[in-house]
Parts: structure tokens; C-alpha cells; sequence
């Protein structure tokens, strides 16, 4: 997956004083949108700067960056936008609250679920598998040469939220992670042990197309309560449900105008990103493309994202 930022640059005709970014919100008219290495961040992403290039006629500069990594840049003006953030208290701690160079511009809609999946093939085949307790018996089923001696715990990005390698420590499982690499590669992999019946353990989560086209089933961990998760080194509990929200700079916030209008007021539902994410995965049509689709065909859902 590519990480983008957009940058985008008042065009003729456009507001003054509709942009923000490194520069003066009237004397550039720039906003930069980070963009993290998963489809669905993708998917939120081309929506939104289809809009404000057609809606509000500002252009587009692209540009990569991962999740902790985009943080940065609300601190040294290469950044404006975070257009999905999976939680990150620390950074919120860090940018939001000490150094005061962000805020919170409100949830995305997005309902955000991590966890670890198996394909519905090995349910069916061994029903309790679902059952964290029961992983230990299964090791030898998942085990590859990768992961030596113990069973292979597919896992993603390395940038990804992940809690996988304390929760093999701490639940005594014996597992080793491995790392993909990317979205790609786990979607790969889950597509692959479906059709060849091939025993896979990873991690995936929830708003991602791939549901809609193959069945995971998730691995029953413990369960999350309120503050189980506080010591990284320490958890022992499933991830906690995500309300998925945008962070913004806080210059963008005071300048960025009815650019940062429209980030404030960008609100849809997994199956909204889902259905543009398929269309750029699967359907391989242009970020572009899949984003002036779903819009003409949305109307009713973005026109009041629009500022008047």
C-alpha cells in the first residue's frame, strides 16, 4: 500500500483564505493530508480530496508517510491531516496535548476492529480453534519455516497497532510472529489459504474489503476491559472496539477554512469505504475514479460535508 499526502493548492477562483498548511492559509491556499499504508485509509482519503479538488477547487500534491510518521509532520508543517487514526494515545498525548500542534477534528463513522483471524475452512474443520486456550495444540498445523519450531502468527506492516507479540509472551502460546510486510501481502495470504485450504493464523481487522469477498473468522482472546491494555509490555486482553477519528494540525484548524470544514464534517460508515477500497483493490480503477463514483452516486451522504 502506498502512504500519501495531499497537498492541495487553492486554484484560480477559489477563496483566499480556504487552505492552510506550512504556509499562510491565504498566501498558498495548501492543505497536506497524510495518508497511512492500508486501502481503507486510502479509500477516506481519495473521497475527500475529490471533493475539495471538485467541490471547492483545490489541487492535489500526494505524498508518503506512516502512522507515527505523519504525527510528525503536524509539528513541522508538513502535515495537516490525518484523515483515520486507529486510537494512538500516546501520540495524542504527545502532539495533542504537550506540544499543542493538533486536535481531534471528530470521528470518521468508521467502527475500527483488530484481531487475530482464521479462515472459516479451519473452523469448520476444528471448531475450537476459535478458542485462544486451544491455540497451543495447534502449532505444529501453523508452523512454517519462519517460525522454527513454534506455530506462525501472520502479522502485517510493522507501523501497524499491534499488540500480537505481548499477547503470544503473556499468554504463554507457543507462537512466533512473523512479519508481512504490508496490507498486500496479508490480503494475499488470506486469499490463498482459502482457496488451497492452507492453515493461516494473522492479523486483519475491520473496516477492509476482503470481507466481502471471502469469509475470517476471529480468534476469541481475552476479553477487553477498560485499561487492560494500559501496559503494552503487559497485555494479555483482545484490542479494544476503535471509533475511528481525523486529527488535524492546529494551524489547519484556525486557517485551513472550508478545507478544514469539509475534514470536520467527512462522516461515513465502513460500508461506504469498503465499497470504494473494492473498487480500487479489486476493480482496479484509480483512486480517482473509485472516489468520483461513489460520489455521484452519494450525494445525499456527502452534500452536507459540503460548507456552505
Amino acid at each position: 500500500m502506498l502512504t500519501i499526502a495531499l497537498t492541495m493548492t487553492a486554484c484560480s477562483g477559489s477563496e483566499s483564505d480556504d487552505g492552510a498548511g506550512g504556509t499562510a492559509a491565504g498566501a498558498s491556499g495548501t492543505v497536506r493530508l497524510a495518508i497511512n499504508p492500508w486501502i481503507g485509509y486510502e479509500a477516506s482519503a481519495a473521497v475527500v480530496a475529490y471533493l475539495l479538488e471538485h467541490q471547492l477547487g483545490y489541487k492535489i500534491e500526494l505524498k508518503e508517510s506512516g502512522e507515527a510518521d505523519s504525527w510528525k509532520g503536524f509539528e513541522d508543517g508538513t502535515v495537516d491531516v490525518v484523515i483515520e487514526n486507529w486510537s494512538h494515545p500516546e501520540l495524542k498525548k504527545e502532539y495533542i496535548e504537550e506540544k499543542k500542534v493538533a486536535i481531534s477534528a471528530g470521528q470518521t463513522g468508521n467502527k475500527g476492529v483488530i484481531g487475530w483471524y482464521v479462515p472459516e475452512w479451519m473452523v469448520q474443520r476444528y471448531p475450537d480453534i476459535t478458542d485462544y486456550r486451544n491455540l497451543p495444540k495447534y502449532k505444529d498445523l501453523f508452523r512454517t519455516d519462519k517460525s522454527g519450531g513454534l506455530g506462525q502468527y501472520l502479522a502485517g506492516d510493522r507501523s501497524y497497532v499491534t499488540n500480537d507479540e505481548a499477547l503470544i509472551k503473556n499468554l504463554a502460546l507457543p507462537y512466533q510472529v512473523v512479519y508481512s510486510g504490508s496490507e498486500e501481502a496479508l490480503i494475499k495470504a488470506a486469499q490463498e489459504a482459502t482457496e488451497k485450504k492452507t492453515p493461516l493464523l494473522m492479523y486483519f481487522y475491520e473496516p477492509q474489503w476482503l470481507f466481502n469477498q471471502l469469509k475470517l473468522v476471529k480468534v476469541n482472546l481475552p476479553p477487553y476491559a477498560i485499561g487492560c491494555d494500559t501496559d503494552p509490555k503487559r497485555v494479555a486482553c483482545d484490542y479494544p472496539p476503535y471509533l475511528l477519528d481525523k486529527i488535524v494540525s492546529k494551524k489547519f484548524a484556525d486557517t485551513g477554512g472550508k478545507a478544514y470544514e469539509l475534514v470536520k464534517n467527512f462522516s461515513w460508515t465502513n460500508d461506504d469505504q469498503n465499497a470504494v477500497a473494492y473498487d480500487m483493490a479489486v476493480n482496479k480503477m484509480t483512486a480517482e475514479a473509485a472516489a468520483q463514483k461513489w460520489v455521484e452516486a452519494n450525494k445525499i451522504v456527502w452534500q452536507d460535508w459540503i460548507p456552505a
